[in-house]
């Protein structure tokens, strides 16, 4: 065979070859795909799903860029940015803060606290006037959930800078404008928002190791890992399989997002977004349902 007819040979098998596998990833996310609808459609929710195989880079979008309240899943994002600006060393981890119950409206600046009865993390309540570690502190934001916690490191690094690195990491959508529970801001629809397809950019930027550096990285899937409220995307995978997720939930909505880590391979990531659903239990649920569909399609089991 001449050489050049060798190349074109070589060439033309290349591209069947890629054309073949496209072909393939494309029917089995269609087939995942109408699993994911019939189970959506089965349970009278609005679910907006971004599921991203960080193996094969096969995708599964429902509704991913509708956007809705993004409840406490937004602490993720200000997670990153206090590794961000601990690694640019405005502060260190291990500092102190003053834990307080005061804070200021976005909206005219009046000061608003917090409502003990209102957090998942009750107990931070009984240590105000003492001091507390940044570290202790992103820890209790999102392995618990802590919303005065949240407010006291949105307060340290402002959420202008967790809009700054969310825009350097190429999300463009997620809006994070606030800490949380300010009534007046909430009353002006000055909320802090998301889509599914962004709130899964931000577990890829972790899981990629480019929210931060490769250690900052291993450190917020460390805490992500630590997660209490199990009950969504984890509990639709393996218990010994390692999930690092955060939660959200609001007024008939209810969210998880997570980085799954099935064994002998790269993990993925997914973000599932309910709402409509009378009942909290019945959104984790549902969640739990999805994740499991999408384990045993990547998994094979």
């Amino acid at each position: 065979m001449k050489p050049k007819m060798a190349f074109l040979f070589i060439l033309l098998a290349s591209w069947s070859l890629v054309i073949s596998n496209s072909a393939l990833a494309s029917g089995d996310s269609e087939s995942l795909r109408k699993a994911l609808e019939s189970e959506i459609n089965a349970s009278g929710a609005v679910v907006s799903l971004a599921f991203k195989d960080l193996e094969t880079g096969k995708t599964v979008f429902i509704g991913e860029k509708e956007m809705v309240h993004a409840a406490s899943t937004m602490k993720v994002a200000v997670m990153i940015e206090v590794f961000r600006q601990a690694e640019n060393e405005k502060f260190r981890l291990d500092d102190l803060l003053p834990l307080k119950n005061e804070f200021y409206s976005l909206v005219d600046g009046s000061p608003f606290s917090l409502n003990k009865e209102d957090d998942s993390d009750k107990d931070i309540y009984a240590l105000i006037g003492r001091e507390m570690s940044i570290r202790e502190l992103v820890e209790r934001m999102i392995t618990v959930s802590s919303n005065l916690a949240t407010n006291i490191l949105v307060e340290l690094v402002q959420a202008k800078n967790v809009m700054s690195a969310l825009q350097e990491l190429g999300i463009r959508r997620m809006q994070v404008l606030r800490g949380v529970e300010d009534s007046l801001a909430y009353e002006k629809g000055l909320n802090n928002q998301t889509d599914a397809y962004d709130l899964m950019l931000v577990m890829e930027a972790i899981a990629e190791g480019k929210a931060a550096s490769e250690a900052s990285c291993q450190e917020m899937i460390r805490i992500l890992m630590q997660q209490t409220f199990r009950a969504g995307i984890p509990a639709g995978v393996p218990g010994t399989t390692p999930v690092g997720n955060k939660t959200g939930s609001i007024a008939g909505m209810e969210h998880d997002a997570a980085i799954v880590f099935p064994p002998g391979r790269k993990p993925y990531v997914l973000a599932v977004l309910t709402r409509g659903l009378k009942a909290g239990e019945e959104g984790e649920k549902l969640i739990s349902r999805l994740s499991r569909l999408i384990y045993r399609e990547v998994a094979g089991k």
